[in-house]
C-alpha cells in the first residue's frame, strides 16, 4: 500500500514489517502493562524509590513514604504478587527489597528522563 503522503515511504514501510514480525502476543503486551499499572501508583512508586537504596523493613518505609504502616504494607503486597519486589524473613521481621535488575534499571532510566531535555 502506497501513500503519497508520507515522504519516508520506504522506510517506513520497512519499519512496519519489522514491527509486524516481531509483533507481541496479547498476554505479554497485557502482562507488560500490569508492570506499568503497577509501578505507575505513587505510593507504590515511592517505595520502589526508597527501596533503590536498600533492603528496608516495613516501618523504615512509612518512614521515607509518610504513610502508615498498614499502607504500606498493602501496597508491598500489591507488588510483591507483581514480581516488582521479594522479601527476606528474619525471626518475626520481613525486609523488602527489589525483585531484580531490571525493575531497578526501568525505574533508574524513568529518573535520567526525567533529566533529558529535547533538542
Amino acid at each position: 500500500m502506497t501513500n503519497i503522503n508520507c515522504e519516508h515511504e520506504k522506510e517506513h514501510l520497512a519499519a512496519a514489517q519489522r514491527a509486524k514480525e516481531r509483533a507481541y502476543s496479547n498476554f505479554a503486551v497485557e502482562k507488560m502493562c500490569k508492570i506499568f499499572h503497577v509501578l505507575a501508583e505513587p505510593s507504590r512508586l515511592k517505595i520502589v524509590l526508597a527501596l533503590m537504596n536498600g533492603e528496608m523493613c516495613v516501618y523504615h518505609l512509612t518512614e521515607v513514604c509518610g504513610s502508615t504502616v498498614s499502607g504500606v504494607s498493602h501496597q508491598l503486597r500489591i507488588m510483591r504478587d507483581n514480581g516488582i519486589v521479594q522479601t527476606r524473613r528474619f525471626g518475626k521481621n520481613v525486609e523488602y527489597s527489589i525483585a531484580d535488575d531490571h525493575v531497578r534499571e526501568m525505574v533508574a532510566m524513568a529518573l535520567e528522563h526525567l533529566h533529558c531535555s529535547k533538542e
